[in-house]
């Protein structure tokens, strides 16, 4: 029987409050497909699929109690978020990203955070930045419980909510697929001795501009972030980080 989570949960919704489901009865509003696609997602962002790893169809079939169909269909909705990949004549694998495209992406979020950043500093009401702290003080009591699930957890939903505050949902469906693309890196960064909380506390400074309508310091402190993920990510790619360090020929 298919393990699946509740309507009202999003992407952005963490492992650890996905980690209790209800079964495919109790879900009469979702599509057979979308709710595959939601617990395939589950188990990727959760790490029980890692990348690279090769998904069969009718394994995953059997698993969960559905026919090929819905799998087939998910599989296709999982690329388009960037979470799979599908190969000709080699099957759908989940994503692997190499650290150089990695690089990119964190680039290009450091761009857009600062966007989002500024326009959220500029627009946020009350009940906003209620929720934002929230979700920072989550973030914190998981920090200091080590608990890494849970802090991944709130993570996410602070920036999907954060960028849901920003007002355009063209850039929400480009930040969530950026944001998929780096699943492969963002337990790893976060699993260093001293992470949580010092990536908490960057999360309490955003917010604190934010609530002051400081744009320019809210800009910055979300860029500084994007930064610091990116820099914690090659501490965990220690040859990456070398060869990234190294002079190019034809540099000054």
């Amino acid at each position: 029987m298919l393990k699946l989570l509740p309507e009202a949960d999003t992407l952005a919704t963490a492992p650890a409050a996905r980690s209790h489901h209800a079964t495919i009865a109790l879900v009469q509003s979702s599509p057979l497909p979308t709710l595959v696609q939601r617990e395939l997602e589950r188990r990727i962002l959760a790490g029980e699929l890692p990348p690279g790893s090769k998904l069969n169809e009718a394994s995953l079939a059997e698993a969960l109690g559905v026919s090929r169909g819905p799998v087939r269909e998910a599989f296709r909705a999982l690329e388009e978020s960037g979470l799979v990949r599908l190969e000709k004549n080699r099957g759908v694998r989940v994503r692997q990203v190499s650290v150089q495209e990695a690089d990119e992406i964190y680039e290009l979020r450091a761009v857009l955070d600062s966007f989002v950043g500024r326009r959220v500093a500029q627009t946020a009401a009350a009940d906003g930045l209620r929720e934002l702290r929230a979700l920072v003080a989550s973030m914190e009591r998981a920090a200091q419980r080590q608990d890494l699930d849970g802090y991944l957890a709130a993570n996410l939903a602070f920036h999907d909510r954060l960028v849901q505050l920003a007002g355009n949902a063209k850039l929400l469906a480009t930040y969530r697929r950026l944001v998929n693309e780096l699943h492969l890196f963002r337990r790893t960064n976060l699993s260093q001795t001293g992470a949580l909380p010092l990536s908490a506390r960057e999360h309490r400074v955003i917010v604190d501009r934010i609530a002051a309508h400081d744009a320019d310091g809210a800009a910055e402190a979300l860029a500084t972030h994007a930064r610091a993920s990116q820099e914690r990510m090659h501490r965990t790619q220690p040859r990456a980080a070398a060869a990234r360090a190294r002079p190019r020929k034809g540099r000054s």
